[in-house]
C-alpha cells in the first residue's frame, strides 16, 4: 500500500477529485457534506494496476483548519497538491505549500482542477514555479476535471509513477504509530486510525501509550475496511486495542513499541527558515499527529532548545515544523538533534552548545553521538533511534573509544594518588574509583581494570603500583610484639589493652593485614596468617559434630575468640553448622587429617 495526502486552497476541489478518482466520499461528517467544505480528515482509496493499494488522506483548506491539516500530512511521506484553473495560487496553497517545505517532503504530484471552468495553464505555470522553490523540487503536473473526468487517467499514471518513485518503508523497525482518529466501536472497544509509517503490526502485540507507558494489546486490526492479522508500512491502518488508558487515546497521541523509545520534553533542533533569534518565544510544534505549545530558547543562528509543553516520542533526525497560529505562519522546519540535551547553567553554554551541534549531521550517527556523550547505555541510543556503532564495554554500556582511553589513564592516576594519601590503605575501594571517575555502575570500573595490566583488584580494593601498605618503624614493631605472642600461643589472640598499650589502631590492624603480617578473623582479634588452616587441622582430630566448648578447649583459647574464630571457618568452608549449638569440619579439611 501506499499513502498520499492532499493538500491545497480551501473550494480547490481537493475532496471532488478524490470522489472521482476513488468513488468513495471523503467528507465523513454531514456537516461537511451540507456545506461543501472539509472539515477534518477524510481517508478514501483506490487500486490501481502498477500500483496496488493507494490509500488518500483528505485535508481541510480552510486557514483555521491548518491544525487539522498538519495531522493529516505529518506522518505521510507523498503529496498530492491541488489548485484551481479559475482561482489560482491563493493563501492557503501558499500555508500548506510552507508546511510540507517545513517537513522536507520531496514526493509529490500537482493537479490543476476545474479546468472546465478554465483555462490550466498560467495556474500551472505559477504553482510549478512556487513550488520548485521548496523541498517538494520540479514536480509532474496534469490538468483534470473531477466533472468532466478530463486528465484522470493521465493522473493515475502521475500517480503510479510517483509511488514507483517513493523509498522503501523499514518493515523491521520500531513502530510509532500516530493517531489521527480515536472512536468507540459497540462490542469492540476503542479503536484508533494513522499512518503507519515504518515497522509492522500484528494482532496480539503489545504496545505503549507514549503519553502514559501503559501497554495495551492489539485486539484487530483493518487496513482498508479488511481485516488482517498484520499489516506492515506504509499502511493506513485502523487498530481495536484493549487495556488500561485505551479509553483516553486521542489525536496526536503515539503507539510504540514498548521498551524501545524515549519521550522528549526538552530537545535541541535546527532550524529551516527564520533565524533563531527571530522566532517568536512561544509556537507549536506539530510532529506526526501532534500539536504541543514549545518555548524557544535559541542557541545560535539556526539552533534552538524547544520545551514541550508535553513530552513526545521523538528521535535523532525526525523532522518537524513550528507554527505560529495567531499569525498562520510557519516561521522554520525543524531537525532533532538531540533528545536528552545537557543543562545549560553556566553563562556562554547556549553558545559553546550551538558550536557543539553545528558540528551535528542532522541524522542519526553512532559514532559522532557517542563520541559527544562520551558514555551511554545502548538501549537508550537506540531509544534514539541511533544504530550503536561498537559493542557494550560492560553490560549495557556504549563507551567512545577515546574516552575510554582517558577513563583507564586517570583510574591509574587516581589509584596512585589514593595510595600516597594513604599509605597504611593503598588499595583504593571499588566504589570511590567509580566515584572518583564519575562512572554509573561498578562494573565499568571493573572493565577498565581487565585491561589495566598496571592495576589488580583484591577484596573490592583496587592496587597500583603499590601493592601493600607501608608501616611506620614504630608500627612495625608492634606488629612483631603481637607475632611474638602469637608464635607462643597461635590461638590467644591479643587482649584490646595490649593491642591498646602497643598502638595498634584498627586502622593499623587493617593495614598490617593487608601486608601480610597479621590475619584478621574478627573486630579487634588478630592471629597469625594460616592460623586459620592450622585450627582447621586441630579441629579436624575432634569427634565430629563437636561443640564451640570443645573448639575452646582444643584450640587452647578463650570463648572471645574461639566465636569469631568459628565463624570465620564457617565462611570459608573450613566448617559447616549441623545446628544451632553443633559444628563439623568440611570434608576436605576431615580428608586431610
Amino acid at each position: 500500500m501506499h499513502v498520499i495526502a492532499t493538500a491545497g486552497h480551501v473550494d480547490h476541489g481537493k475532496s471532488a477529485l478524490l470522489r472521482a478518482l476513488t468513488g468513495m466520499e471523503p467528507d465523513r461528517w454531514a456537516e461537511e457534506r451540507r456545506r461543501g467544505m472539509t472539515l477534518d480528515l477524510g481517508f478514501v482509496w483506490t487500486r490501481l494496476p502498477g500500483a496496488g493499494d493507494l490509500a488518500f488522506v483528505d485535508v481541510p483548506g480552510h486557514e483555521r483548519l491548518v491544525g487539522n491539516m498538519l495531522a493529516g500530512v505529518g506522518p505521510v511521506p507523498a503529496v498530492l497538491f491541488v489548485v484551481a484553473a479559475d482561482q489560482g495560487w491563493q493563501p492557503q496553497s501558499e500555508e500548506h505549500l510552507c508546511v510540507l517545505d517545513a517537513l522536507g517532503v520531496r514526493h509529490g504530484v500537482l493537479a490543476v482542477t476545474r479546468i472546465d471552468l478554465a483555462d490550466p495553464d498560467a495556474t500551472r505555470m505559477r504553482a510549478l514555479d512556487r513550488i520548485a522553490e521548496s523541498s517538494l523540487g520540479k514536480l509532474p503536473s496534469v490538468a483534470v476535471s473531477a466533472v468532466t473526468g478530463a486528465g484522470l487517467d493521465a493522473l493515475r499514471s502521475e500517480l503510479v509513477r510517483l509511488t514507483g518513485a517513493l523509498p522503501a518503508p523499514d518493515r523491521d523497525a520500531d513502530v510509532r504509530l500516530w493517531v489521527d482518529r480515536a472512536f468507540t466501536v459497540r462490542g469492540h472497544g476503542t479503536v484508533v486510525t494513522g499512518t503507519l509509517g515504518a515497522g509492522t503490526l500484528h494482532v496480539g502485540d503489545r504496545l505503549q501509550l507514549s503519553c502514559t507507558g501503559q501497554l495495551l494489546r492489539v485486539r484487530g486490526l483493518e487496513c482498508l475496511k479488511e481485516s488482517r492479522q498484520e499489516a506492515d508500512a506504509v499502511a493506513r491502518v485502523a487498530v481495536n486495542v484493549t487495556g488500561p488508558g485505551a479509553g483516553t487515546l486521542r489525536r496526536g497521541d503515539a503507539l510504540l513499541t514498548p521498551g524501545r523509545w524515549l519521550t522528549a520534553a526538552t530537545v535541541d533542533v535546527r532550524l529551516r527558515g527564520d533565524q533563531a533569534r527571530d522566532l517568536p518565544r512561544e509556537l507549536t510544534l506539530h510532529a506526526g499527529s501532534a500539536a504541543v505549545p514549545v518555548t524557544v530558547r535559541p542557541l545560535g543562528e539556526d539552533t534552538a532548545r524547544l520545551r514541550l509543553a508535553a513530552p513526545l516520542p521523538l528521535r535523532v533526525g525526525d523532522g518537524a515544523l513550528l507554527r505560529d497560529p495567531g499569525r498562520h505562519r510557519v516561521p522554520a522546519g525543524i531537525t532533532v538533534l538531540d533528545v536528552r540535551p545537557p543543562r545549560l547553567t553556566r553563562r556562554g553554554a547556549a553558545a559553546a552548545r550551538d558550536r557543539e551541534l553545528r558540528a551535528t549531521p542532522g541524522h542519526a550517527d553512532g559514532a559522532e553521538e557517542l563520541r559527544r556523550r562520551g558514555l551511554i547505555r545502548r538501549s537508550e541510543l537506540l531509544a534514539m533511534g541511533v544504530r550503536p556503532p561498537i559493542e557494550p564495554v560492560a553490560g549495557d554500556w556504549l563507551v567512545d573509544p577515546a574516552h575510554w582511553a582517558a577513563l583507564r589513564e586517570r583510574l591509574g592516576e587516581v589509584v596512585e594518588e589514593h595510595a600516597e594519601l594513604n599509605p597504611l590503605e593503598p588499595g583504593m575501594p571499588r566504589e570511590v574509583a567509580r566515584q572518583a571517575l564519575g562512572l554509573p555502575e561498578r562494573g565499568l570500573v571493573d572493565a577498565l581494570l581487565a585491561q589495566s595490566p598496571r592495576l589488580r583488584q583484591s577484596d573490592g580494593r583496587v592496587y597500583g603500583s603499590r601493592g601493600r601498605p607501608t608501616l611506620s618503624p614504630q608500627a612495625e614493631a608492634a606488629v612483631e610484639a603481637v607475632r611474638a605472642d602469637l608464635a607462643r600461643e597461635p590461638f590467644r589472640a591479643p587482649e584490646a589493652e595490649r593491642l591498646h598499650e602497643l598502638g595498634l589502631t584498627p586502622k593499623l590492624l587493617a593495614a598490617a593485614e593487608a601486608a601480610g603480617a597479621l590475619l584478621r578473623i574478627g573486630q579487634g582479634i588478630v592471629l597469625l596468617p594460616g592460623a586459620d588452616g592450622q585450627a582447621a587441622a586441630v579441629l579436624a582430630r575432634l569427634e565430629q559434630p563437636f561443640t564451640v566448648s570443645q573448639a575452646r578447649r582444643a584450640l587452647g583459647t578463650t570463648r572471645r575468640v574461639a566465636i569469631p574464630l568459628l565463624e570465620y571457618l564457617d565462611q570459608h568452608g573450613h566448617t559447616v553448622r549441623v545446628d544451632d549449638a553443633l559444628r563439623r569440619c568440611g570434608t576436605a579439611d576431615v580428608d586431610a587429617k
